[in-house]
């Protein structure tokens, strides 16, 4: 069982001692992957604790209120996927003034020894942490010589003579390169959550949707996509999908809305997993419903084409 912290301060969670790693990890991408691997081979060789420290919001989501950086991943699927990487320990630290004021020595004091009980720390090359940002790896060495720990740095993954990262990955699914995205995730991007009840104007036009609010998240990327849908049966349904705020009806809040082919069913309440396989067009205000429908009859054509001659986790 994977423990789930969101404090800094607590009673200890690792009595035995732990490998610590810390990271915004959003999308859990091939050189977050490296890291954990890498965490995880030293907590099974020194049988220690594999404990992931994160954080919820992103620092930059913190910080940036009014422009936040679109976020690859939702705080429940990162947890999810943590656990699946074999933490024992999991924390989404709450970030606040309090938690960015907090001074770079009481960060490694109270959290990293005292609640974690740290052994090794891992870490990525360009980390900072605390007030100022004035900790860094050179500092986790320091301390961890008074306090019993080893702190290193993992060297990035590189893809193509570039750096994998965050950015990046958001700048691919941004330009519609959702090949190039995958690459570097090491998976097919994917969108999960609950449906919700909408409009139901999909099923008036002949295209019901499956819609799935992103709960004030900025998205990674918007238009209209071919889909694989997973979570209605066993096997993943094909699908023509939709993120954005649909202008040609007045919508402000972005929504994904899912069009499953050949499906008619009750999805309310069910949690799916949206996964992109190709970009077919951008999101644009149509004159009127008639001329709204013609284009999603060419959009699910083509994305009935696309995905008909693809395999499943293969994208465009």
């Amino acid at each position: 069982m994977t423990v789930l912290f969101r404090d800094f301060s607590g009673p200890r969670i690792s009595p035995r001692g732990s490998v610590v790693c810390i990271g915004a990890f959003d999308g859990l991408h091939l050189g977050h992957r490296h890291l954990l691997d890498e965490a995880r081979r030293h907590a099974d060789s020194e049988v220690l604790d594999l404990v992931v420290v994160s954080f919820e919001p992103l620092p930059r989501e913190f910080f940036g209120k009014a422009n936040p950086p679109p976020r690859l991943i939702r705080a429940r699927q990162k947890f999810r996927a943590l656990r699946g990487c074999g933490a024992d320990a999991v924390g989404l630290l709450r970030f606040n003034q309090a938690l960015a004021d907090t001074p770079a020595e009481t960060f490694i004091t109270e959290l990293l020894v005292q609640r974690l009980n740290a052994r090794r720390v891992l870490v990525g090359p360009d980390f900072f942490f605390g007030k100022g940002r004035r900790g860094d790896l050179a500092m986790l060495k320091q301390f961890g010589m008074a306090h019993g720990f080893e702190a290193h740095a993992v060297q990035p993954q590189v893809q193509q003579g570039e750096r994998i990262s965050s950015s990046l990955i958001r700048a691919d699914l941004q330009a519609g390169r959702i090949q190039d995205a995958a690459l570097k995730l090491g998976r097919p991007y994917a969108i999960e959550g609950r449906v919700v009840r909408g409009q139901q104007l999909g099923r008036t036009l002949g295209y019901p949707t499956a819609n799935i609010r992103l709960q004030g998240r900025k998205p990674a990327l918007m238009g209209i996509y071919a889909t694989w849908i997973h979570g209605v049966g066993s096997e993943p349904i094909a699908g023509v999908s939709s993120l954005g705020t649909r202008p040609t009806v007045n919508g402000r809040e972005p929504l994904l809305e899912a069009h499953l082919f050949d499906f008619d069913g009750d999805l309310y309440g069910k949690h799916l997993r949206v996964e992109f396989v190709s970009k077919l067009r951008d999101e644009e205000k149509f004159e009127g419903l008639d001329a709204l429908v013609r284009q999603m009859d060419l959009d699910a054509a083509q994305a009935r084409e696309i995905l008909a001659r693809r395999t499943l986790g293969e994208c465009a």
